[in-house]
């Protein structure tokens, strides 16, 4: 959660600096709130996964490695939508 937050804020840093319109920030938005909502959703899971079974079990983990995968796929989502909203903004930097 540290990361995404260090992460959060960095890109509302560049969003700031670079001028984002509404809608990219809409976008930015969207995407932060996913990979917050999901790092929370899988902490859930896993803390209660903990406390039903504390022991390794085969199923526990499935569910755990799920549940990871899906803040994996929101953070890859993001990075694409990060990629869109910014990469034309740094070529126009470099540009000059």
């Amino acid at each position: 959660m540290r990361i995404h937050l260090a992460v959060a804020i960095a890109v509302v840093t560049a969003g700031a600096l670079s001028r984002i319109d509404r809608y990219e920030w809409l976008a930015v938005a969207i995407c932060i709130g996913s990979v917050l909502a999901a790092e929370c959703f899988n902490t859930a899971i896993e803390n209660l996964a903990n406390r039903v079974e504390p022991k390794s079990d085969p199923l526990i983990g499935i569910c755990k490695d799920c549940a990871a995968g899906a803040v994996l796929c929101v953070a890859i989502a993001s990075a694409v939508v990060g990629l869109v909203v910014f990469l034309p903004k740094l070529v126009w930097i470099w540009q000059l």
